[in-house]
């Protein structure tokens, strides 16, 4: 008997997806490059073992529990009745170009459930999600987005982000031979802790995933007998289970697929394409060079000081102010104001409008830093809506970072929160939002709700901030955003498709940023990568570096400053504005060019190239000693470039050497670092 088998193709991969012979489920039968599927499946399960189920050892795409009785489901149902489990059939498939959906019907519960895959043209990304619609009301206890199984020879290489606040995207690395990894947040947001991006490998194949959702989630990668990893993703409701409603559908979060032949290297190359492709048609607009005034003044923000720092970053060549934190009202520090989102008066005596005017005039655009999901207990917002804060009924409410959450799931609460951004973006000309976020919900409650499984909160609380970042980007179409959640928080495919940059950390020290971004350079792209110039010293690495060192690693992203210029001597501006002119003439080929990293922190020299046309941006970083001894005697370090056409020469432009690109392959981009020399911005032009 023959099975339907279908393949989608991207630019340079294909993924083949069967019916199983064994049962009515989907099982992939290849995923890797244009032509993979031509022969047999790596996934052959025909040695099955004793004591395990068919569909418990089949590379199933998605099944419920019931079918899927002993190593995982990614669907688990129960009825008001409290029975759990499903089984169900095959119900019919659609097929489009670069699109399917294959359909399965459970005639006890009525739970119909599609399994949907598109392709995003111009990458080797496949989405997928699972769509639910129920004749009769359920709980749906597990509901995952999709399942994808990886073929291994041996134990199973695993690539995670991991970390913690101010040391986000830390680059992790394990074997899994046999067992479960998981990850994940509960916090409401992506989290500190980890990101939701995974990668398995079997030798240099580079299989990737990544969830689309801005609440909470969980990857799982589990090690299976015969020699596969499956591997599932999904949001996890903060209730236990979501109720699906009678004719109502129910759509999980897209699930982002990529392969790459070339390793993990090669793999952060397509999640980059990716992401300029959500970008749109404002990836063309140039990340303007920014100066973020936080770190100078605090919460003692007033016009005379805040100019003074506008007129020393117009001076250095910056093109955007951004007032931070302090602004408004209440705020003298972290205990008050928030929720209150009017200018102060007091540090604003000539009216908010002409000190924007005044930054204006300086050449430069302005842009302001805002949490709109928060609220100061002692504001006017709370005392006016306290049924506005995340509560339950009967218990305290906790305070963290001195502030409460707002319930941005209710409508009500979006309204205020669009006419408060529409009334600031409306009366003054502000070209930049920073939209920050700096505390997790904790009591999660709604009073007068009902019983909390009734309610979803948290997906409630992400369709309220979608729904005001998308009106944002269509009312507000030329203002810039910027997404922040004490750092990187919520850094995810959801926030990425609806922002411009966001900020991957609020660690700014050289050699821990250089980590922080190697990391996050893995898995998101240059463009979206704020990245300060500041004078903050190491938190987990106090070794000093030297301002080309800081600057050098800000421009492998969106360069920003936010140091105290005022404590800056005029050497140090002198040589500030020579690299932020530096930065602007190469900034298109860091943002819309092909990104390599070279080496790891870890090494004694590291860096990025950006290839673009014909030039090819290196930023090279030394992480060794200072001491004024090179690496060995009298020989320079070396960075490998990668990509280059090695028949091509290639010169560099500020010295005028030439070099083959067969010897910048073989032998590299010669370095000698000394005490007054850490860091380097080489840029080659093919001959």
């Amino acid at each position: 008997m023959t099975y339907p088998r279908w393949t989608l193709r991207t630019e340079h991969t294909s993924y083949t997806v069967r019916l199983s012979p064994d049962g009515p489920w989907a099982e992939l039968d290849a995923w890797g490059p244009l032509g993979v599927e031509d022969g047999p499946s790596a996934l052959d399960w025909s040695h099955r073992t004793h004591f395990i189920t068919p569909a418990d050892a089949a590379p199933a795409e998605y099944l419920p529990y019931g079918l899927r009785p002993f190593t995982g489901s990614e669907l688990v149902v129960s009825t008001p009745g409290g029975e759990r489990g499903m089984w169900w059939e095959f119900d019919g498939a659609e097929e489009a170009q670069g699109a399917l959906r294959l359909a399965f019907t459970d005639e006890v519960t009525g739970l119909r459930t599609v399994l949907c895959y598109a392709t995003v043209p111009g990458t080797d990304v496949i989405l997928r999600w699972a769509e639910f619609t129920a004749t009769a009301e359920l709980r749906l206890e597990r509901l995952d987005s999709a399942a994808v199984t990886v073929p291994v020879r041996g134990a199973a290489r695993l690539t995670c982000l991991a970390g913690q606040w101010s040391q986000e995207f830390q680059h992790t690395r394990l074997d899994l031979a046999r067992g479960t990894f998981s990850i994940g947040s509960l916090q409401g947001v992506a989290g500190h802790a980890y990101a939701p991006w995974l990668v398995v490998q079997d030798g240099e194949a580079a299989y990737g995933v990544a969830l689309e959702w801005a609440g909470n989630w969980h990857i799982t990668a589990e090690a299976e007998p015969g020699g596969a990893v499956r591997v599932r993703a999904g949001r996890v409701p903060h209730e236990g289970a979501v109720r699906i409603a009678p004719g109502e559908t129910l759509k999980a979060p897209r699930l982002a697929c990529a392969f790459s032949a070339d390793g993990l290297d090669g793999l952060s190359r397509v999640w980059h394409r990716y992401e300029r492709r959500l970008a749109g048609d404002r990836l063309h607009r140039p990340r303007k060079v920014l100066y973020n005034s936080w770190e100078a003044t605090g919460f003692d923000v007033d016009a005379a000081g805040q100019l003074e720092l506008a007129k020393a970053a117009a001076d250095l060549g910056a093109e955007l102010f951004v007032v931070d934190d302090g602004w408004f009202t209440g705020r003298g520090d972290d205990t008050g104001g928030l929720g209150d989102w009017y200018p102060d008066p007091q540090a604003f005596p000539q009216g908010f409008d002409r000190f924007v005017a005044d930054v204006r005039g300086l050449g430069l655009d302005f842009g302001l830093w805002v949490e709109p999901e928060a609220v100061s207990p002692g504001s006017r917002l709370h005392a006016e809506h306290p049924e506005w804060v995340y509560r339950v009924d009967g218990r305290p409410a906790r305070l963290v970072r001195n502030q409460l959450l707002l319930d941005l799931g209710r409508s009500d609460v979006q309204d205020f929160v669009i006419a408060t951004l529409d009334r600031l973006l409306g009366t003054y000309a502000i070209g930049y939002l920073k939209w920050d976020m700096n505390r997790p919900p904790t009591e999660r409650g709604r009073p007068g709700a009902g019983p909390a499984d009734r309610v979803d909160l948290d997906a409630e609380h992400v369709a309220g901030y979608l729904r005001v970042l998308d009106h944002l980007r269509a009312a507000h179409p030329d203002v810039t955003v910027e997404g922040c959640a004490g750092g990187g928080g919520r850094v995810e495919h959801a926030t990425l498709a609806r922002t411009d940059v966001v900020w991957p950390s609020d660690n700014t020290a050289p050699l821990d940023r250089l980590r922080i971004q190697y990391g996050f350079l893995h898995a998101h792209a240059p463009h979206v990568m704020s990245s300060w110039v500041t004078d903050a010293p190491g938190v987990f690495d106090p070794r000093p570096r030297s301002l080309a060192f800081r600057f050098v690693n800000a421009m492998c992203g969106v360069l920003g400053i936010g140091a105290d210029l005022r404590a800056w001597t005029p050497e140090q501006r002198s040589e500030a504005a020579r690299w932020i002119a530096r930065y602007k003439e190469v900034r298109d080929v860091v943002h819309h060019g092909e990104a390599r990293l070279l080496g790891t922190p870890d090494d004694p020299t590291c860096g990025v190239q950006f290839d673009a046309g014909d030039r090819t941006v290196v930023a090279a970083l030394s992480t060794g000693r200072l001491d004024g001894a090179p690496l060995l005697p009298g020989r320079p370090d070396r960075l490998r470039l990668r990509g280059l056409d090695p028949a091509a020469r290639y010169r560099d432009t500020a010295t005028g050497a030439s070099y083959s690109g067969a010897h910048l392959r073989h032998h590299g981009l010669p370095f000698a670092w000394s005490a007054g020399h850490d860091a380097d911005l080489v840029v080659l032009r093919r001959l």
